[in-house]
């Protein structure tokens, strides 16, 4: 029988009521204000010893040089922790600056939540400076299998002034799993969390648990499309669930503003068990696979930052998943003759 046939139509179906409940179970957010955002590329303190540097809106490009990721510092008595470190050596260097300015010292680690291009190419300026950098062992993996590419992307996007001094980092440290940092770096507590593959292989969350913030990483973005292409759906639901347990006061996600931990988790989880539930319904109704990314529309998320690029590109990898899942269902048996 033909993939595009009964047997498919009702699988889809299926699939689609499934994918459906998932997202209407999801809880909805309560009424908290978020915090007033700072401006773009200014350390703003969204709690006691917490600093965040907002990334700039819109698509990697000239006109905001790439610098689009968040990234945070955690000040203790003893020392200071960076958590992500920019697009570029020179953004890596203006952070750097940025956290002697308002802590008078530099860190003592800087901590890479994610493999990706926005976060990444400012740590070799900290290995300068004498700041150790540490990330995941899946993700160093990762890194070294693409992003020699990604920096051959970022200077023709954005020239050779932009990306000038920018290179590959090689971790001073690299981590299995979840794991306590020694109290005594920055004289504060701090847990190092690996939830399994989530929004990407080796994605790493930083909690302070003096303040029970999570600074979230790729797990989360808000007020812009998080973006699936790394991401195992079922693996990221559960770290999300595992979020909830821990109960972050506050999050600091990896694009967008900080706000109150069980909204940014709650709105997280809403937008990838709609997307997967209207690509299923899509699915079930023969969309073609030209045709999903115009398709598949979530007003709930129609204003965020990234809707018209991420999200459509979002649809279609979500589809060609559903699609290959449906393709390797054993076909039904035919009845026995009577």
């Amino acid at each position: 029988m033909s993939p595009r046939g009964p047997s498919r139509r009702s699988a889809c179906i299926r699939l689609a009521g499934a994918l459906l409940g998932l997202a209407e179970a999801a809880v909805l957010p309560g009424c908290q204000l978020l915090p007033a955002p700072g401006a773009v590329g200014v350390a703003q303190q969204v709690a006691p010893g917490v600093y965040l540097v907002r990334g700039a809106h819109g698509e990697i490009g000239p006109d905001n040089r790439g610098e689009i990721g968040n990234a945070a510092f955690i000040v203790g008595p003893n020392g200071v922790l960076a958590v992500d470190t920019g697009v570029s050596w020179q953004q890596g260097r203006r952070l750097l600056a940025t956290i002697e300015r308002h802590t008078g010292q530099r860190p003592r680690l800087a901590v890479l939540t994610q493999p990706r291009q926005e976060f990444l190419f400012g740590a070799t300026a900290f290995q300068a400076a004498g700041v150790p950098l540490l990330m995941h062992r899946r993700a160093e993996q990762v890194m070294r299998s693409r992003c020699d590419r990604c920096l051959r992307q970022l200077q023709q996007q954005l020239g050779a002034d932009t990306m000038q001094g920018s290179a590959l980092p090689r971790p001073d440290r690299l981590i299995d799993g979840s794991t306590p940092l020694d109290e005594a770096l920055i004289g504060r507590p701090i847990q190092l969390l690996h939830l399994g593959h989530g929004s990407g292989p080796g994605d790493i969350g930083v909690f302070d648990a003096d303040s029970r913030t999570l600074l979230a990483g790729g797990w989360i973005d808000h007020l812009r499309i998080p973006d699936v292409q790394d991401g195992d759906l079922p693996g990221w639901r559960t770290t999300l669930d595992r979020l909830h347990e821990l109960a972050p006061r506050l999050v600091v996600p990896g694009h967008g503003p900080a706000g109150p931990g069980p909204r940014l988790i709650d709105t997280t989880r809403r937008y990838l068990d709609q997307l997967e539930a209207a690509v299923a319904r899509e699915l079930a109704a023969d969309t073609s696979l030209a045709d999903i990314a115009q398709a598949v529309e979530l007003p709930e998320f129609a204003g965020w930052d990234q809707y018209e690029t991420t999200h459509r590109r979002n649809a279609a990898i979500v589809y060609l998943r559903l699609e290959r899942v449906l393709l390797l269902q054993p076909s039904p048996r035919p009845a026995p003759a009577p």
